[in-house]
């Protein structure tokens, strides 16, 4: 749902922009006509853009910014014995933690590999945690 409207947003955006463009275009060689409404004109092409600008950091830079700092804060309070997926799909335990390397055990076999902290997609722990709350 939320790529839906995100995507709705930007396709309008653009159909905006592009308009606004093309009507500046068009009403470039009539001059006599904004001089003789007191520039109006130029300040609301301005105004448009303003908006718009404002329009784009709220709907789609600042939500993903949110996004990355979750995960970072999710990254930085993994600890030993956290259930962990990797952006690979691997499912395990996290056994040593040291700097931006992350070891985990995967399954019964108890293989361990070894990743780098931007790799944990998201931890089994915060997950239940917010089941429960919820």
């Amino acid at each position: 749902m939320k790529k839906t409207i995100r995507h709705l947003i930007s396709v309008l955006s653009a159909a905006f922009i592009a308009c606004f463009l093309f009507s500046g275009c068009a009403t470039a060689g009539t001059a006599s006509t904004d001089s003789a409404s007191g520039g109006a004109g130029s300040y609301s092409g301005i105004i448009v853009l303003v908006v718009m600008l404002v329009v784009f950091y709220f709907f789609l830079i600042r939500p993903e910014n949110k996004k990355k700092k979750k995960a970072e804060e999710m990254r930085n309070s993994l600890s030993v014995g956290d259930k962990i997926t990797t952006i690979g799909g691997m499912v395990g335990k996290i056994v040593d933690i040291s700097g931006d390397l992350i070891t985990f055990e995967t399954g019964e076999d108890r293989v361990r590999i070894q990743v780098t902290k931007w790799a944990i997609s998201t931890n089994a722990i915060d997950k239940s945690g917010e089941q429960q709350q919820n």
